[in-house]
C-alpha cells in the first residue's frame, strides 16, 4: 500500500486525465457547433447575395429598356449606316488598288 503522498499524486493524475478528456470532448462539441453556425451564416449570406443579384438584374433590365426607348427605332438604322460606310470604304480601297 502506498503512502498518503503517493495516493494524492495518483488522484491528481487521474483528475488531470479526466479533465483533459472532458476538455477534448467539450472542444469537439464546440467545434461541431461552430461549423454548424458557420454553415448557417454562409447560407444566409448566399441567400442575401442572391436576392441582391436579383434586384440588380431587375434594375439593369429596367435601365436597358429605358435606354432602348430613348434610342428608339432608329437604332437599327445606325447599324445599317455603319455597315454601309464600311462597305463603301472597302469599295474605295479596291478601286484605288486596282486603278
Amino acid at each position: 500500500m502506498g503512502t498518503n503522498g503517493e495516493s494524492k499524486f495518483s488522484f491528481l493524475l487521474i483528475g488531470l486525465g479526466l479533465g483533459a478528456i472532458g476538455g477534448l470532448m467539450a472542444a469537439l462539441l464546440a467545434r461541431k457547433e461552430t461549423r454548424e453556425l458557420l454553415r448557417e451564416r454562409s447560407r444566409d449570406s448566399l441567400d442575401y447575395l442572391n436576392q441582391q443579384a436579383g434586384k440588380l438584374r431587375e434594375s439593369a433590365d429596367v435601365i436597358v429598356k429605358k435606354g432602348k426607348e430613348l434610342i428608339g427605332p432608329h437604332c437599327d438604322s445606325v447599324k445599317t449606316d455603319t455597315e454601309a460606310q464600311k462597305q463603301a470604304h472597302q469599295e474605295e480601297k479596291r478601286e484605288h488598288l486596282g486603278g
